[in-house]
Parts: C-alpha cells; structure tokens; sequence
C-alpha cells in the first residue's frame, strides 16, 4: 500500500468518523435531557444508552485509529478517556501506560496495535501499551490465545504475497504495516499460549 493510498484511506476515515460523531452526540444528549426529565425509564432506554455510548467511544478511536494524523501531540487523559469507554462492557480491558504525551501518528499506530493484538484474544483478556526510550510495546495476555500466523507474519512489512485475504475485520492488518514504515518503525511480534506482543 502506497504512501496516496494510506493518507487516502486516513482522509476517508477522518470523515466519516467525523460525520457519525455529531449525530450519536446528538443522541446522547437527547438521551441525557429524556433522563433528567424521568419521563422515560426501564431496561429499554438503558439499552439504548448502552448501544449510543458504545458506538460513539467506537468511532472516537476509530477517528484516531484510522483517520489522518498531524504532529499534534495526545495526553494521557485523552488518550485515556478512549479506552476507558471502549473497556466499558467489553471483554478486553486495555492499559495505557505512557505519562508523558505522544505523538498522534505514534497513537494511531499503537491503536492499529490494539486492535491487531485484540484479534488474538477472542476470549478476553488484558492489553498493556507502554513506550520506553522511543520503543513502543503493545502486549496481551489471556488464558487462551488464537493467532492466525499468515496476518502476524505481514506485520514485519506490506506487500507480502503469502498474506491471507484481508476482510474488513481484519483491516488493521492491512494498515498497520503501511503506517509503521511511514513511521520508520520497524515491528517485531513474539507470543507463547497465554501472551503476545508487538513491538515497534
């Protein structure tokens, strides 16, 4: 994947991520003011709560996962905030661990992380991202691991001809190795039955 096809695939998801956040915003405060009203309660509207906030904590790290990156710079409470509502209800829970803020387009790719490392754990399990001396890790443990050799192999660079048909589950596979080489990153993957790990 080319350097045009990456930031033209950015492009695309910065907009659509940033046409979906208004309306499910929209949603969420008319949710917010029906609450406050008390004129409508019960397992219904709880539901549909649960549904908008999930989708819209979605989207926020779709917007960063995907989207264009800049060189602004992303603080642990935002970058927090994320995860936390994406934690909420799901069977992954994901750590950030750096202090200090980072880059956007170095978020973005440890995002891409996330999302390839929680393909691994179809059964739960922690996440951990940390940053040490410039050297990114993003590690998972489980009590059970599924790891689909062909997709981590790609991982090292793009445009290997072994890689597996990529479907839209799968796309952070296809991304990841694009926007790391942008990045001069250069990813290392290692697991064993309970943990795996990617390193850039």
């Amino acid at each position: 994947m080319g350097d045009s096809n990456v930031n033209l695939a950015s492009l695309i998801g910065s907009r659509i991520c940033h046409d979906l956040i208004s309306p499910i915003g929209a949603i969420t405060n008319g949710l917010e003011l029906l609450d406050m009203t008390g004129a409508t309660q019960g397992p219904e509207m709880e539901l549909i709560a649960d549904s908008v906030g999930n989708a819209g904590a979605r989207i926020r790290f779709f917007r960063i996962a995907y989207g264009a990156a800049g060189e602004q710079m992303m603080g642990r409470l935002e970058v927090g905030s994320v995860l936390k509502d994406i934690n909420r209800g799901g069977r992954i829970v994901m750590q950030w661990m750096p202090q200090e803020p980072q880059k956007r387009a170095e978020v973005r790719l440890a995002f891409l992380a996330l999302q390839c490392v929680e393909t691994a754990m179809p059964y739960g399990g922690t996440v951990q991202v940390t940053v040490e001396n410039g050297r990114w890790g993003v590690s998972g443990t489980a009590d059970k691991l599924n790891v689909d050799q062909g997709l981590w192999d790609n991982l090292a660079g793009p445009g290997d001809t072994s890689m597996p048909t990529i479907t839209p589950a799968l796309v952070q596979f296809a991304l990841f190795p694009a926007v790391a080489a942008d990045l001069g990153r250069k990813p290392q993957m290692e697991h064993d039955e309970t943990r795996i790990s990617l390193r850039f």
